[in-house]
């Protein structure tokens, strides 16, 4: 049943280092603030797995908390590369990075199997393409009915799934609603789960469109307004533009990214939630 603690105990507790730790959210609903805290506690060696790694992904491998990226597609949206990322493949700054690439159906489908407890899933992707040469985790298969060759990609079951949502009620059951990507699925396919919450409510009020996640399958709520930024929360934040257009010529450069570390991670001014 999931507690309601503070984010520092959530990440503490629950991320530990070398872990396998997804963090979804699609557009919005990314869990910005629950990276910042796990590269505060300076976690090490994990594996960090999403669809769209997004600057959040930037900032930790920039950290040198990764030592491997599980992916489907790498950029910073509406300004282009992710350059901490780059510079971690093409030069290993801060350390070496070992990527493992996917198209957006097969990770999605990946986290629906690790979510219904299958060893794997199959789809009809990756053909004409050169992935399943280059990836163990995806393989040929033929249908013991039709005798066609599809592909079956292994299920994911990270160790910690980290989402944002928009809110929680006092037991731990969680409300998140607007655009969903796999937020549901990767909670269901990890071991733990943290999800940080715009506000924690006495009771939940259905809404259009809104996945609900029961306590039983969260370990930790933790109460983080604007959690997201700088992506939104639909129906209480607004996603600002202006800090993915700025953090491209941050992240261009080692020094003034270390900069930025200590200002606005390590250092006083910082905001430790």
């Amino acid at each position: 049943m999931a507690e309601i603690v503070s984010l520092a105990q959530a990440v503490a507790d629950a991320v530990h280092d070398g872990d396998a730790v997804a963090m979804e959210g699609f557009t919005h609903l990314i869990p910005f603030a629950a990276g910042h805290e796990v590269i505060r506690q300076r976690r090490r060696d994990l594996t960090l797995i999403r669809m769209t790694p997004d600057v959040i992904y930037d900032q930790l491998i920039g950290a040198g908390c990764a030592r491997k990226l599980i992916f489907s597609w790498g950029g910073n949206p509406g300004v282009g590369s992710l350059h901490r990322f780059r510079d971690a493949v093409e030069h290993g700054w801060p350390r070496p990075l070992e990527i493992e690439e996917h198209s957006h159906a097969g990770m999605a489908n990946r986290y629906v199997a690790g979510a219904s407890g299958l060893p794997f899933a199959v789809l009809r992707g990756y053909a004409g393409t050169g992935l399943a040469e280059v990836t163990d985790t995806i393989k040929p298969i033929t249908c013991p009915f039709t005798g066609e060759t599809l592909m079956a990609v292994q299920a994911l079951n990270p160790d910690v799934a980290i989402i944002h949502a928009q809110q929680a009620d006092r037991h731990g059951n969680v409300q998140l609603w607007g655009l969903a990507g796999v937020q549901k699925e990767a909670v269901l396919a990890s071991r733990r789960a943290i999800v940080t919450v715009e506000e924690i409510v006495d009771e939940l009020q259905p809404r259009p469109t809104a996945v609900v996640l029961p306590a039983w399958a969260v370990s930790y709520v933790a109460r983080v307004p604007n959690g997201a930024h700088p992506s939104y929360a639909s129906g209480y934040t607004e996603r600002d533009n202006q800090y993915y257009q700025a953090w491209d010529p941050i992240a261009r450069d080692r020094q003034r990214f270390s900069g930025w570390l200590e200002d606005h991670i390590y250092g006083e001014t910082a905001v430790h939630r």
